[in-house]
């Protein structure tokens, strides 16, 4: 597969190389950070994402589509290769298409890690794999004894989860859940539980440069969750009263300056998830991946998630974070520093390293 994409590449004029991606998730961050490094850029959305775009202007190109697998079409592929594209994978090419051996355009990244992430098991063989420290994994619900957090596979913006304390209580939650239709019967099937470890939950967001060799903490978040972040203002004998469920929706992020003494952990575990990779697939991890951990109260670093692409909580790093402003004495955010890496790699004639 790899051999075709790179065959493709060689085709392509390295000097009207245009910026493509998804219309959702992290793309304003990504098109607008083209546009700043001179790339033209196109935007596939659905037509009532399309606004969103048209209002920012981070788009030469607008091709609207009635679902996001019609990327896998070729018609549409064939579009992008004439444009010369490069695709910039985010989340919700993991939630919508899924089938990076059907795509046949040069992508940013290591799209065999992106397929990896989907499943919660693999992500769990990662880390460990790398020697990070991890809550403990339950294989059946029947096996919960402490407090949990209940998951699902793919990229669902937390959608669904729940905490749990026993397999009656997963039981019950689960069937609440899918009778709201937050959850399918499925998704309980497949379910992921996780000890929960009580803490502050930090999401770092990394970039390898294949460049300059060299891993970049270019930003830190934390979530901002529906209805978790609510309840707090809810009187506990009302919670109570109305009996509500603690859920975990995404609706934004934050961004967070971590204690200087807490980074060495951390680009240690980036650099450890990194080394990890290229044991997974050749040639490993390739621009931004983020990592999901949980600071408890002694200080202590627990890793739950990784992303092998970008994820949303870099938008908050527009125009800069305080980690990437250091690293670069300029404006520099997620979206804009993987447009430099192509830049560079077109300049240097490395772009094969990087696409996959």
């Amino acid at each position: 597969m790899r051999d075709k994409i790179l065959e493709i590449l060689k085709s392509y004029d390295k000097d009207e190389i245009s910026i493509a991606t998804l219309g959702s998730h992290s793309a304003l961050n990504i098109l607008k950070g083209a546009k700043e490094e001179g790339f033209r850029t196109i935007c596939v959305a659905r037509k009532r994402e399309r606004i969103i775009y048209e209002s920012f202007g981070v788009a030469d190109e607008i091709w609207e589509v009635s679902d996001f697998t019609q990327l896998l079409d070729e018609s549409v592929q064939k579009k992008l290769r004439e444009e010369n594209a490069i695709l910039i994978p985010h989340g919700s090419f993991n939630a919508y298409i899924g089938k990076f051996d059907e795509l046949l355009v040069p992508i940013f990244g290591n799209r065999v890690l992106m397929e990896w992430e989907t499943k919660r098991e693999n992500q769990e063989k990662w880390l460990r794999n790398a020697g990070l420290r991890m809550p403990k994994t339950f294989r059946s619900p029947k096996e919960i004894d402490r407090l949990v957090i209940v998951k699902y596979p793919g990229a669902k913006g937390g959608k669904g989860y729940f905490l749990a304390t026993s397999y009656e209580d997963f039981k019950e939650k689960a069937k609440k859940f899918v009778k709201a239709g937050f959850i399918s019967e499925e998704d309980v099937e497949k379910a992921f539980i996780q000890e929960y470890i009580v803490g502050a939950n930090v999401y770092f967001s990394f970039f390898y440069s294949p460049v300059y060799e060299r891993i970049e903490l270019i930003s830190v978040d934390r979530r901002y969750e529906s209805n978790a972040d609510g309840l707090g203002r809810i009187p506990a004998e009302v919670q109570l009263k109305k009996e509500l469920d603690l859920t975990f929706t995404v609706v934004g992020n934050f961004p967070i300056v971590l204690r200087e003494s807490m980074l060495a952990e951390a680009i240690e575990a980036g650099i450890k998830v990194y080394e990890e990779s290229k044991k997974i697939a050749y040639p490993g991890m390739v621009g931004p991946f983020c990592l999901e951990s949980v600071i408890d109260e002694e200080g202590r670093m627990y890793f739950f998630e990784i992303s092998a692409r970008i994820v949303a909580g870099t938008n908050v790093g527009i125009p800069s974070s305080p980690y990437s402003y250091i690293l670069f004495g300029e404006n520099m955010y997620m979206g804009k520093r993987i447009a430099r890496e192509i830049k560079l790699g077109i300049e240097k004639e490395m772009l094969d390293e990087m696409i996959y």
